[in-house]
């Protein structure tokens, strides 16, 4: 039983989540691939959470702040999405309830939106600290870093809420098989019997507006950088300057990329297994990617996550002893 009438009109009470059932032979391929990508993608999060949070001279720097947020949030939008997709790989009904889907929505919804204003947020703390090296601690205080992160989760909240409340107050009275692997914006449009037209003049505006915003900050911030990387004397300045901020121009272009082809760009445009891929891309291999980046090319990060491995061996040793 999907639907119940109400008001002589039929109102769906489950979706199903057809995910990649029409693609039979790589039913096994595509478990095995999310739940490696899955893997460590909580894996790299809560290590580099865990080492952030025991390192004193990360701990109490700006940029780690915004980073272990970074990764907070990049575990809380995989896990509102993988566990759901890969239970469904085995599931002959792969239902989900009306009221499970919409949370699903909001949460998804939630912590896409504040990576987007966090890394926004991260690209005014590297211009802070090139462009104003000796008053970097003064014009990032704990205090601005709490702000910066509060402010994320506000607006990303905010941007949810609006797109949540609109998407649920339509009427879905079937079909509710929901071509996707999990409930997005644009598959349940499709599904809807209402009228649609405001929420998609909402997405698109939303959409483009925090893009274009978000992406103009992040360009004005990193012209100042780029002119500020080329006015340091030494060449080993100059790519210790760079590397601090490649990480970060890598987080962005995947994120905005990505996220700009499934918002912002009509759904007609598209057909149903792009959106899949696209998808895949941006809310499984973005989070497993951001860590690796961050790690791999952060010297501080390496340095840290040596020490602290080290240190556990030692103690194992000890204990052994």
């Amino acid at each position: 039983m999907y639907a119940v009438t109400v008001e002589n009109h039929t109102r769906v009470t489950e979706f199903i989540l057809l995910g990649f059932s029409n693609h039979p032979p790589l039913q096994v391929f595509l478990f095995v691939l999310i739940l490696v990508v899955y893997t460590i993608t909580v894996v790299g999060n809560v290590g580099l959470i865990i080492v952030i949070s025991i390192d004193p001279q990360l701990y109490t720097t700006p940029m780690y702040f915004l980073l272990r947020n970074l990764s907070f949030i990049d575990l809380c939008y995989s896990s509102s999405v993988a566990p759901k997709a890969l239970v469904n790989f085995f599931s002959k009904s792969k239902t989900i309830s009306y009221n499970g889907c919409a949370t699903q929505f909001f949460f998804g919804g939630l912590f896409v939106s504040t990576e987007g204003f966090l890394l926004v947020a991260m690209s005014y703390d590297r211009f802070t600290a090139i462009c104003n090296p000796l008053l970097y601690q003064v014009n990032m205080p704990r205090r601005m870093c709490y702000l910066l992160a509060l402010g994320s989760y506000l607006c990303g909240g905010f941007n949810t809420a609006v797109h949540t409340t609109l998407m649920f107050q339509l009427d879905f009275c079937g079909p509710n098989e929901i071509d996707h692997f999990f409930c997005d914006l644009p598959p349940l449009l499709k599904l809807s019997c209402s009228e649609t037209y405001i929420n998609e003049i909402v997405l698109f505006s939303f959409s483009t507006v925090f893009i274009v915003t978000a992406s103009g900050a992040i360009l004005v911030s990193y012209t100042y950088i780029a002119s500020a990387i080329l006015g340091i004397c030494s060449h080993s300045g100059r790519l210790k300057a760079f590397s601090t901020c490649a990480s970060h121009v890598m987080a962005v272009a995947l994120f905005f990329g990505a996220t700009f082809y499934m918002y912002a760009v009509p759904s007609e445009t598209s057909s149903p297994n792009h959106l899949k891929v696209v998808s895949m891309f941006y809310c499984l291999l973005i989070p497993m990617l951001n860590p690796i980046i961050y790690s791999l090319r952060n010297k501080d990060v390496k340095d840290a996550l040596k020490k602290t491995m080290e240190t556990k061996l030692l103690l194992t040793m000890n204990h052994l002893i």
